[in-house]
């Protein structure tokens, strides 16, 4: 059997949803007024101890990666004396660190 319409319609208040892309920014920038922002002068501090910590890594690995070379390329040729000298360079660089640590 058929539905019929009847003349008594029903209406509905329906709220148009958002779009998920636009309700995402909305809450976004609401989320980003409540930053607490760092000044200029803070902004700048952090970027130095960044840049800092950064050089002062690669000088690190840098120092380990030609230690580890000069390890390697004693091996290949077979000369003691340069694979002495590498482990030489990574103990005194390991007791540095011991050192280093126990004073901390």
């Amino acid at each position: 059997m058929a539905k019929s319409k009847s003349s008594a319609t029903t209406t509905t208040t329906t709220t148009k949803e958002e779009n998920a892309v636009v309700k995402y920014y909305k809450e976004t920038r609401a989320e980003l007024r409540k930053v607490t922002w760092p000044t200029r002068e803070e902004a700048r501090t952090l970027t130095l101890v960044i840049t800092a910590v950064t050089i002062a890594m690669a000088i690190f690995l840098g120092v380990f990666d030609y230690i580890f070379q000069v390890v390697v390329r004693g091996i290949i040729s077979g000369d003691l004396i340069m694979v002495g000298a590498g482990v030489v360079l990574f103990a005194a660089g390991v007791a540095v660190f011991y050192f280093n640590a126990q004073e901390e």
